[in-house]
This record gives structure tokens, C-alpha cells and sequence, in this order.
């Protein structure tokens, strides 16, 4: 039956045209958006030049995307759906380590280093030694874990901001557990910063009165055969942007207390321990 476009029917008239032999899964994604985006514009009566704003900043945003920028992505966290994504795709048992967003400067490539390396190649911050173990939800140390991690310098900017300033894979590295599940490498003690705030992502944070600061953390993507993958973070506890983390990544389990070393002693002048805990894949 041929149906014509009205303001009543128009969820039904647009999902109508689906094919029947569509693949399923995305058939029921594209009907469940257009459900929810048509109740969207019905429900705040969105006025056509509304909408043209909405082209206009969506426009710019793929414009302002490089190979070193993903503003989608800060879209995507500052909107907190990267968070309910990762949520909803990580409902893991109690007891293993919480998961937080990926975020859009994870690189691939970086070298695996010996494990206890010096991560921070610019030598600029105030050295940490960052420390602790991987092990399964029984409390069994996990060999051969790849400890992928990565923080912003002490200026804030990660390596891939500064391309001229920094050199390549400042703040980086990638390390394998031995038979004990250990991990150890030295880094700086990261910094707060803002996201980049230049673009229309900004532009909107700034409109709705909202930071676009991030609290000090230290990125980690842990793996191992048999195990889930862990994306997640390390945050210094103390920050003043953990409860308004523009990104909402922080979660309570994965506040870190940095502990002051004695820096009268040549090393490190801090510490930061934290064990990750892995449940199964199967």
C-alpha cells in the first residue's frame, strides 16, 4: 500500500520503505532512529532553522576531522553516549576492573618496550612509576597480558597534538606480563587538561555553560588470550575535575591515590599501584 508522508504517520511512512530483505540488524538500528529522532523533533517542536543549525554544526565537524583529530568521537563523549556505549557493551561481573571510554588518541604501532622502560621521551613532568598486576578474577596472576598505555604530557597535549613539539610516542608504551602478572614502567604524573575546545564541540560546551576540562589520568588498554579486553583508565585522586569530567569517564573503583616518594632519592616522585582484574571471555 503506498503511503504518503504526514506529520501523524511519519515514523511508520519512512520505516515502510525498509526492504524486506535488509539485513536484520541494521533494519531494527535505522527504524529505532528514525522512532526516537522523528519523536525528538516532535517533542521540542524543532523549528527549520533549528535544524539548519543542526546541518550547519554536523557539517563542520566532519570538516574539522584529520588523522589526528576525531571530533566525532569528542562529540560522541561529551554527550556521554561513548559512556553509556561502553556500558552497555561491558556488563561485566563484580569484581573485575571497570572499563571507561577509549577516547581519540590511542595509537597504533607504538613499540613494546622492556618492561620497567621510561615512557616519557621528552623527559618533561614530574616522574611516576606506575606499578602493580594483572590477574584473573580469582586473584591468579595473568601471563603474557599486553599492557598498552598512554597520558597526555605535562603540558596536557598528547604526542599526536604536537607533532612538532614532542617526539613520537612520548608518553607511550606497550608492555608483556611475565609468569607473575607484573607490570611496571615509569611515566610523568598526568595533568588535567582540556579536550580540544576549538571546534564545534567546543562551541557547544561553551553555549551550554560546560568545561571542557578532563581530569589527570592514565590510559590503559590491557588484553590477554582468553580474557576480555580492558579500555579504562587511572585517575589521580584529588583532581578538582572528577566529579565534572566533560567526558563523564570517571568511575569511583578507578580513583588512584599517588603516593609522594621520597625525592630526595634520585627515581621517581611518585607512585601510583593499581591492579587489573580480568574475567573471562567465555
Amino acid at each position: 500500500m503506498t503511503r504518503y508522508f504526514s506529520e501523524a504517520d511519519s515514523v511508520e511512512t519512512v520505516n515502510a520503505r525498509v526492504a524486506p530483505d535488509a539485513d536484520p540488524r541494521l533494519a531494527q538500528v535505522m527504524s529505532s532512529l528514525v522512532r526516537h529522532l522523528h519523536a525528538f523533533v516532535k517533542d521540542v517542536t524543532l523549528t527549520e532553522a533549528e535544524w539548519g543549525i543542526a546541518i550547519d554544526f554536523l557539517t563542520h565537524t566532519g570538516q574539522i576531522c584529520s588523522d589526528t583529530r576525531q571530533e566525532f568521537i569528542l562529540l560522541s563523549d561529551v554527550l556521554g553516549v561513548s559512556m553509556l556505549v561502553d556500558a552497555v557493551n561491558n556488563r561485566k561481573p563484580a569484581g573485575s576492573t571497570p572499563s571507561t571510554v577509549f577516547g581519540p588518541f590511542h595509537v597504533d604501532g607504538v613499540p613494546e618496550r622492556e618492561m620497567g622502560s621510561n615512557i616519557s621521551l621528552d623527559g618533561v613532568g614530574e616522574a611516576c612509576l606506575f606499578e602493580g598486576q594483572v590477574v584473573d578474577m580469582d586473584g591468579h596472576p595473568i601471563k603474557d597480558a599486553i599492557v598498552d598505555v598512554w597520558s597526555d604530557n605535562a603540558d596536557g597535549f598528547y604526542d599526536v597534538q604536537q607533532p612538532d613539539i614532542q617526539p613520537q610516542h612520548n608518553n607511550r608504551g606497550i608492555f608483556r606480563t611475565g609468569a607473575d602478572g607484573r607490570y611496571w614502567f615509569t611515566g610523568i604524573k598526568p595533568v588535567s587538561y582540556p579536550i580540544p575546545d576549538d571546534g564545534p564541540v567546543g562551541q557547544m560546551l561553551c553555549h551550554l555553560g560546560r568545561h571542557p576540562f578532563r581530569p589527570a589520568h592514565m590510559h590503559f588498554l590491557v588484553s590477554a588470550p582468553g580474557y576480555h579486553r580492558l579500555i579504562t583508565h587511572t585517575f589521580v585522586a584529588g583532581d578538582s575535575y572528577l566529579e565534572s569530567d566533560a567526558v563523564f569517564g570517571v568511575k569511583a573503583p578507578l580513583i588512584v591515590d599517588f603516593e609522594a616518594l621520597d625525592t630526595t632519592q634520585d627515581g621517581p616522585r611518585w607512585r601510583a599501584a593499581y591492579d587489573f582484574v580480568l574475567p573471562p571471555s567465555t
